[in-house]
């Protein structure tokens, strides 16, 4: 048994554990997956560094602990939640402890005709067969075992389901707040979000840290759009310094369904998203946008894979991080033209700033093309502040520090420029705002 594959055992002893107390156990095809994850991760372990997508990120700073997976019946106070509110988010809320639901937090009143949104435990337990079918659709070939735990233990998250042609006026958020069972435990929440034809929608998925007491939370969210549906996503990581966060976020696109789905991670956790985006037919379109902060010894870890899978397509990406300190970033971007997807349209970008001479950063766009009638660009930048805009801000009265915070802010503006509603971008705005003034008196030139 290798080291990985022995770090995986305490995980796959407790699912067997609970296997039969998980919602809807006896649900066939649940009960298949769930046991095709499980085999999945005693097999193949968690990830190494001898894995190619893992190589610059390692997992021992998880591995040297182990985490015990919450239960139900945790709580977060009510204080807690109205603190962590955003100012003037007019939104749909469901709150999670743990990965678990929590009704008497959320604010689900109000929602129209044709839109469902509930724990997924609960919608296990109430009509079991239409989710069970739908779930594990999106992801397709379980990548890596932090994938594999999260579907063995699949049980409750957030389950969001919008009729044809609903167009809903204001977001649904999704707010999970991890640590609160206390040291040493594991969140494993599962979303899934399902858009029918024609339908509009705008979901924002939050994740915070209770305390600073050490978690790891596993969490994956699964997006399917049908034909023409459209759905701007964020997903804000604002965790603290000793949360593990391992994300993925896996889309199926229908013909004509456009996503935008944009990443912002603020906090100072350790950091791997996986983000999988599948255009399945004509004229699908996704805008797949990210923006990181590393300072400190934190480390952020994004991969994303975008596979155009049908003619006329269109993809657009890119990523922008500011490090400082000793703070360490990974971008792997990885577009794949299949043969037959003629007349695809993409272009992705990984652009870095390094704020301290400890920085690092490894970054690796790549593009795989099978047709030959295609628009493709892609490229990566790692640089400092620049000097001459520098010099320029400070020769007409503004402090040398105020300058370096307004042309680092600068750079990361065009990734929250594009987030909706407005009241989230200025959140955004600010807490990058927050991080990167408490950086600036610390730069030193690399």
């Amino acid at each position: 048994m290798s080291a990985m594959e022995g770090h995986a055992a305490p995980y796959v002893e407790a699912q067997q554990g609970q296997a039969g107390e998980l919602p809807a156990a006896g649900i066939a095809a649940l009960d298949r997956s769930r046991a095709k994850a499980l085999e999945a991760l005693g097999e193949r372990g968690l990830p190494s560094q001898r894995d190619e997508d893992w190589k610059y990120t390692s997992i021992k700073p998880i591995t040297r602990s182990r985490f015990s997976p919450a239960a139900p019946g945790t709580d977060c106070p009510e204080d807690f939640v109205a603190a962590a509110a955003i100012e003037n988010l007019d939104a749909w809320q469901l709150v999670f402890a743990d990965g678990f639901y929590l009704p008497p937090r959320s604010k689900t009143n109000g929602l129209p005709e044709g839109v469902r949104v509930a724990g997924l435990a609960d919608a296990l337990t109430q009509n079991p067969q239409p989710i069970a079918d739908r779930l594990g659709s999106a992801m397709g070939e379980i990548p890596h075992g932090f994938a594999a735990m999260n579907s063995a233990f699949v049980g409750d998250g957030a389950l969001v389901e919008i009729a044809p042609g609903v167009q809903l006026e204001k977001p649904i958020e999704l707010l999970f707040v991890s640590g609160c069972s206390g040291e040493g435990f594991l969140s494993l929440p599962r979303n899934l979000v399902i858009l029918g034809e024609g339908s509009q929608a705008s979901v924002i998925e939050r994740h915070l840290s209770f305390s600073q007491e050490r978690s790891l939370s596993n969490s994956l969210t699964e997006i399917i759009l049908e034909k023409a549906a459209a759905l701007d996503f964020c997903c804000v990581q604002d965790q603290a310094e000793r949360t593990f966060h391992v994300g993925g976020l896996f889309a199926r696109l229908a013909q004509s369904a456009k996503l935008k789905a944009t990443t912002v991670t603020v906090g100072r956790a350790w950091v791997r998203n996986d983000a999988r985006v599948n255009l399945d037919a004509e004229r699908a379109l996704v805008s797949l946008d990210g923006a990181y902060l590393a300072f400190g010894r934190s480390h952020v870890d994004n991969h994303t894979h975008i596979s155009h899978n049908a003619p006329e397509c269109t993809s657009r990406e890119c990523y922008k991080g500011v490090l400082g300190d000793r703070g360490h970033a990974v971008f792997h971007g990885r577009i794949v033209v299949q043969p037959g997807a003629q007349q695809t349209d993409s272009e992705q970008s990984n652009q870095n700033l390094l704020l301290s001479a400890n920085a690092e950063i490894d970054t690796k766009p790549q593009l795989e093309i099978y047709a030959d009638d295609v628009k493709c660009a892609h490229g990566a930048t790692v640089g400092q502040l620049d000097e001459a805009a520098l010099f320029y801000l400070v020769s007409r009265g503004v402090d040398r520090e105020t300058a370096r915070r307004m042309l680092t802010q600068a750079f990361a503006a065009e990734v929250l420029e594009g987030v909706e509603p407005p009241a989230l971008q200025t959140y955004l705005a600010s807490r990058v705002s927050g991080q990167l003034s408490s950086a600036a008196a610390q730069v030193s030139a690399p």
